[in-house]
């Protein structure tokens, strides 16, 4: 990851600063993230229920990437959790910002869900994933990758 990108646990969204990523991600033809903002701006997703988190990458004072840590809103199982909206700007792929997020997610999610669950579209995201240990699956509704956790 590059020296000068810090991960770090958001408890509010400065709708500002992540307004360059959903632009790039638009561009690039996925919409998740005009969803989390929307979203937040309603009051529907804030990751402020318990074991819920939101982590953005800061590179001096810029947003360059984001993912989030839901309770599972597809399962009735409290202990399903679900990383959500994981995005890095193009510029700064390549570099571990996606898999520091993913594993602020995971360690975030330990003693809090015993199950994390993810569904991605995109092939690399999936081999970002796998990498860190989700397994692929294809009988599960609204999942494309999961990760047993110890509770």
């Amino acid at each position: 990851m590059s020296n000068t990108v810090e991960i770090t646990r958001l408890s509010s969204l400065n709708l500002e600063l992540v307004a360059p990523l959903v632009a790039e991600s638009e561009r690039a033809g996925w919409r998740f993230l005009l969803r989390l903002v929307e979203e937040w701006k309603q009051g529907v997703n804030r990751f402020d229920k318990p074991g819920e988190a939101l982590f953005a990458a800061v590179d001096s004072e810029r947003l360059v990437g984001i993912c989030g840590l839901n309770r599972d809103p597809y399962c009735d199982d409290v202990a399903v959790g679900r990383i959500r909206r994981l995005y890095v700007l193009p510029d700064y792929r390549r570099q571990g910002i996606g898999r520091e997020l993913v594993q602020a997610a995971i360690q975030a999610a330990h003693g809090r869900f015993r199950t994390l669950r993810v569904r991605t579209e995109n092939l690399e995201a999936g081999l970002l994933y796998e990498r860190l240990g989700f397994l692929p699956v294809s009988d599960q509704a609204d999942t494309t990758h999961m990760l047993a956790l110890e509770k």
